[in-house]
Formats: structure tokens, C-alpha cells, sequence
């Protein structure tokens, strides 16, 4: 038990020094109009919330794509009204249509930074805590863990400027996993709902898939033709039907082209 303990108390560690960081203002605070990514998530959680989904991606009277327009992928739509519907629950001022737009007091911003840690734990930690933990680590592997959940990187984009980078990191890192176990149907679910969540994942795809591991698995030594086949129909399948799912409904309306933050 004395290693999940250790690993534990890393874990904790690295979440206060997030909080650490999320004390201090985003970028754009105080700053109208636009008011930096924070106000950016935030209007995509009042659009999402209050518009039908066919409206969320078309510029309409109720959505002006010029003002921070959702120009994300479905996944990340999904999200953002799942944590806005937390949001209007707890107070409907934080989305209220046109009116929130610029809403920043301090009860918002509590709520906006929990709302990234908790998809931080959920998604990125976790992964990195089931992974290390699965390796039979010495005390190397434990400060890979400590390193890999406070980069400064990460934590300064999420924590400081505001986003939710931490779900598609956290997804590609969940099919990193799976493939690490043969479980390469579940690796492509992964990745595909971490392309899904944001565009930028693209840089992970050509090593993910054509980088030689899902591909590549589709012809283990001494497999039969038809055996090949089969591993290859089941990835495609697994991709084709998780991209359906999420994009079924936004796809009527999306953007031909998303914009890239």
C-alpha cells in the first residue's frame, strides 16, 4: 500500500499548486470586449445552454459568431453545456443570454476554475495515475507523474489563461494507454473523442494512427490475411461510429472550417 499512498500525496501536491495558480487573473480580465478564453468559455456554455443545438454553430441573432462564435468540435460543445447546465442551476445570471456576456465576479470564477480541475482530474490525471501505477514504478516513475501533472505548460494554459486542454490531453493519453494494452478498439475511441474535443490533436494523429501503432497492430507477426482484415474493420468501425455519434447532430450546422486557439 505504501506506494498508491506516496503516489497519492503527489497527486494532491500537484492539484495545489494548480489552484496555486488559478488564484492569480486570466488573460483578459477585466478587459472588454472580449475578455480573454475565459469569457470565450464561458459564452459557449450561455449558447449552448439556452440555443437548440442546430443554432450553436450558425451565426443567428441569438449567436454572433463574431463574438467568441463555437468554433471548437462537437465534444467540446458537449462539455460546455453540460457545464453550463451546472452553471444555470447553481446561478442563471452566469449564462443568461446576452445579458452574461462579460459576467466575471468572484463566484463565477470559483465555479470556472473548479469546473477546469475537476475535468483535470477526471480526464489527464487519472490517466497519468493509472499509468505510472500500472508500470511497477520505482521512485523515478513517481516524479515522471509529478512532472507530466504540473507542467508548467499545461497548467499555466488551463490554470492561468483558461482552457480545458487537460480533456483531449487526458483522451489521447487514455489511448496511449490502450494501445499499451492490445486494446486498440478503445485507443481509437479515445482518440477519436479527443479529436473531437479539440482540433489541436491532429499533431497526435499521425504517431496515434499512421505512427505506427494502430495500423500497425492490424498485421502482428505470423497473423493470417483475413485476421489483418478483421483487426483493421474493427479500428475503422470503432472510429467511423464514435465521429458519427458525436457529430451526428452538429454536423448539419458546423462551421466548414473551425478556427484554431
Amino acid at each position: 500500500m505504501e506506494v498508491p499512498y506516496k503516489l497519492e500525496v503527489i497527486a494532491l501536491t500537484t492539484i495545489i499548486i494548480k489552484l496555486g495558480v488559478s488564484v492569480f487573473p486570466y488573460s483578459g480580465k477585466n478587459q472588454p470586449p472580449k475578455f480573454g478564453d475565459y469569457e470565450a468559455q464561458r459564452h459557449w456554455m450561455e449558447i449552448t445552454v439556452n440555443l437548440p443545438i442546430q443554432d450553436w454553430y450558425r451565426n443567428t441573432t441569438d449567436n454572433d459568431l463574431l463574438y467568441w462564435g463555437l468554433d471548437y468540435p462537437p465534444l467540446t460543445a458537449y462539455q460546455s453545456y453540460l457545464t453550463g447546465s451546472v452553471a444555470k442551476k447553481i446561478n442563471q445570471d452566469y449564462v443568461k443570454l446576452h445579458v452574461s456576456q462579460g459576467f466575471e465576479n468572484f463566484d463565477h470564477q470559483y465555479f470556472m476554475r473548479m469546473s477546469v480541475l475537476v475535468s483535470d482530474c477526471i480526464f489527464f490525471v487519472s490517466a497519468l495515475y493509472f499509468y505510472i501505477r500500472s508500470l511497477k514504478m520505482s521512485n523515478k516513475y513517481k516524479w515522471v507523474f509529478f512532472a507530466l501533472s504540473s507542467h508548467s505548460g499545461l497548467t499555466l494554459i488551463d490554470y492561468g489563461h483558461f482552457q480545458y486542454n487537460c480533456v483531449s490531453l487526458g483522451l489521447t493519453l487514455w489511448a496511449i494507454i490502450f494501445v499499451s494494452q492490445g486494446k486498440n478498439v478503445l485507443a481509437a475511441i479515445a482518440f477519436s473523442a479527443a479529436l473531437n474535443f479539440k482540433q489541436m490533436e491532429l499533431y497526435h494523429a499521425i504517431l496515434l494512427f499512421a505512427g505506427f501503432y494502430l495500423l500497425a497492430s492490424c498485421q502482428p507477426k505470423g497473423s493470417s490475411l483475413p485476421s489483418q482484415l478483421k483487426n483493421l474493420v474493427q479500428i475503422g468501425a470503432a472510429t467511423v461510429a464514435t465521429f458519427a455519434i458525436i457529430c451526428v447532430e452538429s454536423l448539419k450546422t458546423m462551421s466548414p472550417i473551425f478556427g484554431a486557439r
